[in-house]
């Protein structure tokens, strides 16, 4: 899969693509990420690429050009396994289900809002969908554009060492009886007892199927204790 960013500061990634499970993607070839700065697609002496909302009030906004150049230069053409995505504060919120779908595309393109917002046109007429990752305002889209796109190259086959890693975690999705959409079950590794606090019997025994059971009530118990709202997704 091919990531695009779109960004007034593509030296921010450094760091979040340069480890962990998005690095091994990379290195291995199964995901690609180019860094695009948006001030490249401007025209001035000072490669403007904000100015003052119309009507007034505070902040700037990233203005339409330099946006939609950028992503007609980057792709000429674009078909429906190509999709551009605006982050913000406006948009929809992200989750497991949206990164999901997403990770069937070919290609993504992020644009990275920043300052007070991006002029409503690119919402409207470049980009396919406007997301957020969260009820909260962040100082620009960056970050929200490295959660994108770790969360979704987790999703792609090979990136993990583990198939099901993707399926048995929180908010996995697998058919049948399983838990679709609820938080994982309580993990615990050695020693067994740590300050007086034992690992659960039943995970020493080494009955799988009974094994299974406990994880699957397990995982109910603890998505009503922190994210009782996740229910309503389970009979």
């Amino acid at each position: 899969m091919i990531f695009h960013v779109l960004t007034i500061f593509p030296e921010f990634f450094r760091g979040p693509f340069e480890h962990g499970v998005v690095a091994r993607a990379r290195q291995t070839g199964g995901v690609e990420i180019h860094l695009h700065n948006l001030r490249d697609w401007t025209h001035d002496r000072h490669k403007t690429v904000d100015d003052r909302p119309f009507g007034g009030g505070e902040g700037m906004l990233l203005k339409p050009e330099p946006l939609f150049a950028a992503v007609e230069s980057i792709w000429p053409e674009r078909d429906r396994s190509r999709r551009v995505i605006l982050l913000s504060a406006q948009g929809r919120k992200f989750d497991q289900a949206a990164a999901r779908r997403l990770s069937q595309a070919a290609e993504l393109l992020l644009i990275c809002g920043r300052y007070e917002g991006v002029d409503e046109r690119v919402a409207e007429h470049l980009a396919d969908e406007e997301l957020s990752i969260g009820d909260y305002v962040l100082s620009g889209g960056e970050l929200a554009a490295a959660v994108v796109v770790d969360a979704v190259a987790r999703l792609l086959p090979g990136v993990l060492g583990n198939e099901d890693s993707a399926v048995f975690e929180s908010f996995g999705e697998v058919s049948g009886e399983e838990r679709p959409g609820i938080l994982d079950c309580p993990q615990y590794t050695r020693p067994a007892e740590f300050r007086g606090w034992k690992v659960p019997e039943i995970l020493l025994g080494g009955n799988h199927e009974e094994i299974r059971r406990w994880r699957k009530q397990a995982a109910l118990e603890k998505t009503a204790r922190l994210r009782p709202d996740l229910l309503r997704n389970v009979e």
